[in-house]
């Protein structure tokens, strides 16, 4: 009954039907994400692109390789044309912010929950000096 409502959990039974109707399964990533393409050119000029997320909609969790096919920036999917890798780029990772999985730097509050004992090197600046 929950999905009946809403899209930030998925797609609504509404939604779903209206895909299935009108566009074609391309592809899945890594992450579980559904990519759609409509079968038939739109008013713009190009067939319409769909994402339909596993679990939350967080854009951040669509791969380089999805986005670009998302954007128009390559033609075919990456199941057709898997993207070219360099072996100095890193894989990809959805944006952490907000989750126990956050990158805490060193001295972050956060990081060990109790801040470091002041060592005397920090002079609070006041301006009569």
């Amino acid at each position: 009954m929950f999905k009946l409502f809403t899209w930030w959990n998925g797609v609504s039974p509404g939604g779903w039907f209206d895909i299935k109707r009108r566009s074609q399964h391309v592809g899945t990533d890594e992450y579980g994400n559904r990519y759609f393409e409509d079968r038939k050119v739109s008013i713009e000029g190009r067939k319409r692109r769909y994402v339909i997320y596993k679990g939350l909609a967080e854009p951040s969790k669509v791969p380089p390789e999805w986005y670009g096919w998302l954007h128009y920036t390559f033609e075919e999917p990456p199941t057709e044309a898997p993207l070219a890798r360099r072996d100095w780029e890193t894989d990809h990772a959805p944006n952490m912010t907000g989750t126990v999985f956050a990158y805490r730097p060193q001295g972050s509050l956060r990081e060990t929950g109790e801040r470091k004992e002041n060592v005397g090197d920090y002079e609070a600046w006041t301006p009569d000096a």
